[in-house]
């Protein structure tokens, strides 16, 4: 915990010391939980697929876990992968950004990712961005990543943030803000984080928690690690990385995401061991030491990388109107 608590000292921009701030949401009165997910690598699969829970470890699919949104009329592809889901700043609005791939064509065939926006987890409308074509010297980009969305309060706007790799080079994390309407993204991309050893670094998750946003990113190619990465501000530049790997496996996994318990102190990590076709779920209070909490989880599907969101019972309410009460709901 040293590095974590001299992190000001590291951060300084000559004397000065940025202002911290907070993004917590206004509503107090979330009471369940939203997890967007996919399935697998057939082309059926790529689709995202919703399921809810009361306490933030028992899922139930929703739908009876078909998918809530048809590939085909949102993607470039035909399919989908990697949904992450964010509440918005204001509370009442929803983002979720998807990589636009199906993974029959290769893992260095897509170019593009989609976003979502929602102002009831039910009706959704969508935006293809194809990197490759809308930005210039993009020629020898190979593959587009497991996109992201953080609201960034210093711009006031949604930065979405995501893995590329160019031609023979190591996948990076780049980032660009979206438009008001989150159609499109707005300026070049830029890197948003690329650690000192210069690996690859894929599926990167990002929370704010006391002043801090903490980058959760997996070592691509060069080991089996979900790393962390530390700055007091988006887009800076200045990552503080943190020593050794958060899995509490020796297995291989991707996708990590990251979510707090709602009323508690403390926040869940799960991710994706997929060699072994299974999730595993850990807890932490201060998001450097986790443990496996699996016995306490429950799900009636098998999901791939996803994301989750508190919810509130109306909102829980309405996506089980859409799709249907899991049983043990009704």
């Amino acid at each position: 915990m040293r590095i974590r608590s001299n992190l000001k000292k590291y951060l300084l921009i000559g004397t000065v010391v940025l202002p911290l701030f907070s993004c917590a949401t206004k509503s107090t009165n979330k009471g369940a939980y939203l997890f967007a997910y996919f399935t697998g690598n057939e082309q059926s699969e790529e689709a995202v697929r919703f399921a809810v829970s009361m306490d933030g470890f028992k899922y139930w699919a929703l739908n009876e876990n078909e998918p809530v949104l048809d590939s085909k009329e949102i993607s470039s592809t035909g399919g989908v992968r990697d949904p992450h889901i964010l509440r918005g700043a204001d509370d009442n609005s929803f983002y979720m950004v998807l990589t636009d791939m199906t993974s029959n064509k290769g893992w260095d065939s897509n170019r593009a990712m989609v976003l979502l926006k929602s102002n009831d987890l039910v009706n959704w409308t969508s935006s293809v961005i194809n990197i490759q074509e809308k930005y210039e010297g993009q020629e020898d980009l190979k593959r587009v990543w497991a996109p992201q969305t953080i609201y960034d309060p210093v711009v006031g706007k949604y930065m979405v943030y995501w893995s590329m790799q160019h031609g023979t080079g190591p996948d990076i994390i780049y980032y660009a803000y979206a438009n008001d309407d989150f159609t499109d993204l707005e300026g070049e991309p830029e890197v948003l984080f690329r650690p000192r050893s210069g690996i690859s670094t894929i599926d990167g998750d990002i929370i704010f928690k006391n002043g801090i946003f903490h980058l959760f990113y997996k070592t691509e190619g060069h080991g089996n690690g979900i790393c962390e990465a530390l700055t007091d501000s988006l887009g800076s530049g200045r990552w503080i990385e943190q020593p050794g790997y958060k899995q509490q496996t020796s297995e291989a996994v991707e996708g990590s995401s990251i979510f707090k318990l709602i009323e508690s102190d403390t926040y869940i990590m799960m991710y994706d061991v997929y060699m072994k076709g299974s999730y595993e779920f850990c807890e932490s209070v201060d998001l450097d030491q986790f443990k496996v909490v699996d016995h306490a989880v429950d799900m009636n599907f098998h999901p791939r990388h996803g994301s989750v969101i508190q919810i509130t019972q109306e909102e829980l309410q309405r996506v089980m109107d859409k799709w249907g009460a899991p049983n043990d709901l009704r």
